[in-house]
């Protein structure tokens, strides 16, 4: 599923700030239809599985019916211990009831989601459906498809606005297991140093390899007569089941790859 930073709407000084970049994508998502060869087969064979257990069950029954109980051999040791549990008795939830494999991210992901810097503008925040979502792509019905075949399980994201300069949206995508995710992150990864995206190979996260986090700012900006020069960068990243998604938009054609790269480092040490 290829999904593509479309560069906002170029605009001139002292125009309202255009939302940050959309996704666009093409999925294909096919599912193969079981085989019925043979089922009159299974059933015959079945119903004489099931007869021979019915008469070997009665046969034992009968033996054992008359003889004396034999008690159970004593256990190697009684008392066992168990992990104390990470909630009160009387609190019983999905957490308590999972209490000792719960992790953080099986809370609420929104609070996971970084932080707006001081004095931006949040223009939104919070969870997403997964039909809003495939919205953003070229043909939403097959990235929706997708979506649901990969076992997309939650997505959150936030956005704010930095002096009608830069534009970013941070957006977290959760999977049902790490290969959902991280198929979908090396699909939104695969295809970034291809000229009519960044056009260049860009850099690793800190903290993770190449093919975990990395980072692309375009090699030029987009400059049409009359209207302000648009440059945009992503981040692509994956932590476990999540895939963080990062579009950084400047229309003023400048961007800093460091301010990027700093923006997915502290999103990726929230998860």
């Amino acid at each position: 599923m290829e999904h593509e930073q479309t560069i906002p709407e170029q605009r001139k000084e002292g125009e309202s700030a255009p939302e940050p970049g959309t996704w666009d994508a093409v999925a294909d998502a096919t599912a193969a239809a079981p085989r019925r060869r043979g089922r009159r087969t299974l059933l015959l064979i079945a119903a004489a599985v099931a007869l021979g257990t019915l008469a070997g069950t009665a046969t034992g029954y009968a033996i054992q019916y008359d003889r004396e109980p034999t008690p159970l051999a004593p256990l190697a040791q009684q008392d066992l211990a168990y992990p104390k549990a990470l909630a009160p008795d009387d609190a019983t939830t999905n957490k308590t009831i999972n209490a000792n494999r719960w992790h953080k991210t099986d809370d609420d992901l929104a609070k996971l989601l970084i932080e707006a810097p001081g004095g931006a503008k949040k223009e939104g925040s919070g969870y997403s459906s997964l039909d809003f979502l495939a919205l953003g792509f070229k043909e939403p019905g097959n990235a929706l498809s997708n979506f649901s075949s990969s076992r997309t399980r939650r997505v959150v994201s936030v956005s704010w606005s930095e002096d009608d300069k830069n534009f970013v949206l941070v957006t977290l995508v959760q999977f049902s297991d790490r290969n959902g995710a991280d198929d979908y992150q090396k699909e939104q990864s695969g295809y970034m140093s291809d000229k009519d995206h960044a056009g260049n190979d860009g850099v690793p996260i800190p903290g993770t390899t190449a093919e975990l986090g990395h980072v692309w700012v375009d090699a030029k900006a987009e400059e049409k007569a009359g209207y302000l020069p648009m440059r945009a960068a992503r981040a692509v990243a994956r932590r476990g089941d999540i895939v963080l998604d990062i579009h950084y938009t400047n229309n003023r054609g400048k961007i800093a790859e460091g301010d990027v790269v700093d923006l997915a480092k502290r999103q990726l040490e929230r998860l």
